[in-house]
């Protein structure tokens, strides 16, 4: 190994591609310009510097059977990458959320070369599913950096090391220029508009986009609304099709991530495939409406072995302890459902007004003292000098 610490950063999804910029970036301003960098990410580690070591492609997975079905191809990358890191010795290795491979990368390393340092940025949500998952990964990595508060709880007692860094995504809280963007798009100040977020993975555009298209075009038919469609990241051309159609059939507006805070900052209403985006919209006060799809398959499983435990899917309800953002899942995931709710807060600027102060009363609370990112980075730096 050289002199100077070596920091191997992995993310496997677009979320954790945007922590490990962020964390890359806080490492350099803290650590100076003798911290190497290497790992394997996507397209915002890249303009950090960082080179992906291994392909991204495909390992944004979610659901059992869309695990078995990528199984050869995730044992294939995941013996690329322990090789790659074992071959390197870096002084730590830095695992970004992506539950199951990040596992398997951690549990293959540590058999091969035990003295390399392994800190897990974002735990499982045991709390809402499978604790058993706490022990797991306590056998696995070194150190836990977790973006929620309450974390520490189930994981110490097995005796992991957590530190809580906060959530960056809740960092990210830059105004957008609402008036800006319809501005420039065409779009009347008094129009109402309803932002369309499909999802940051293709089986999520696959399962959820069908039902999302029709929703808009129940809301055009029912009100006279502006769609706006944010076509972003890696699955940017998977969403194309369903964006152009929008386009063409509903007048929607169609951007790309360079306008997305401007985006929610010109939107009435957002109706989102539950995810990260959905915290992201409500640090800027969007209210909003989300769905989720999982495989059959893994749907019959969770509902067979009453494997889901938490009262709520979205970060910010389970902060918040109630439904601020109206959820539907699964068999929920209906136009009739989806255009209602939407209709429902589009017709109240009252309870729009209200709830968007709530979203934003909620995700301060969530955030911490902030500056997550330089957290994270001082815990990395702490831990590779205590080695």
């Amino acid at each position: 190994m050289a002199d100077e610490p070596l920091i191997y950063v992995v993310a496997a999804e677009r979320s954790g591609d945007l922590l490990g910029a962020g964390l890359i970036r806080a490492l350099r301003a803290k650590g100076g310009p003798d911290i190497a960098f290497r790992g394997m990410g996507g397209d915002a580690m890249a303009q950090e510097g960082v080179a992906t070591t291994v392909s991204i492609e495909g390992l944004s997975i979610l659901g059992f059977f869309d695990g078995v079905k990528a199984y050869g191809r995730i044992k294939s990358r995941v013996a690329e990458l322990v090789a790659d890191i074992v071959e390197h010795k870096p002084s730590a290795v830095v695992l970004i959320d992506s539950w199951g491979f990040m596992l398997r990368v951690a549990q293959g390393v540590r058999a091969i070369d035990p003295s390399i340092k392994l800190i897990k940025y974002v735990g499982p949500q045991v709390f809402a599913t499978r604790p058993g998952r706490a022990k797991t990964l306590a056998a696995a990595v070194d150190h836990l950096m977790t973006i929620l508060s309450f974390d520490g709880r189930y994981y110490e007692p097995h005796g992991l090391p957590v530190t809580f860094v906060g959530n960056p995504t809740l960092d990210r809280t830059e105004p957008g220029d609402g008036a800006g963007f319809r501005g420039q798009h065409g779009i009347a100040a008094d129009a109402e508009t309803v932002l369309v977020l499909f999802g940051s993975r293709k089986s999520e555009i696959d399962r959820m986009g069908p039902d999302l298209y029709e929703t808009v075009r129940r809301l055009k038919s029912a009100r006279d609304i502006t769609p706006i469609i944010v076509a972003a990241g890696p699955v940017a051309e998977h969403l194309a099709p369903y964006a152009e159609r929008a386009r063409k059939a509903f007048g929607a507006v169609v951007v790309g991530e360079e306008e997305k805070r401007d985006a929610f900052a010109a939107a009435d209403v957002a109706l989102a495939c539950s995810g990260t985006v959905v915290t992201e919209l409500a640090t800027a006060g969007v209210p909003t409406v989300t769905g989720y799809k999982l495989g059959w398959f893994t749907w019959a499983i969770i509902r067979a072995f009453s494997i889901m435990k938490a009262p709520f899917i979205s970060l910010v309800n389970i902060a918040a302890d109630e439904m601020l953002v109206p959820e539907f899942v699964q068999t929920r995931v209906r136009p009739s459902l989806l255009s209602k709710a939407v209709s429902d807060l589009l017709a109240d600027p009252e309870r729009r007004h209200a709830l968007s102060a709530r979203l934003m009363e909620t995700t301060k609370a969530m955030r911490g003292r902030g500056d997550a990112s330089e957290r994270a980075a001082e815990t990395v730096l702490r831990l590779v000098s205590s080695k």
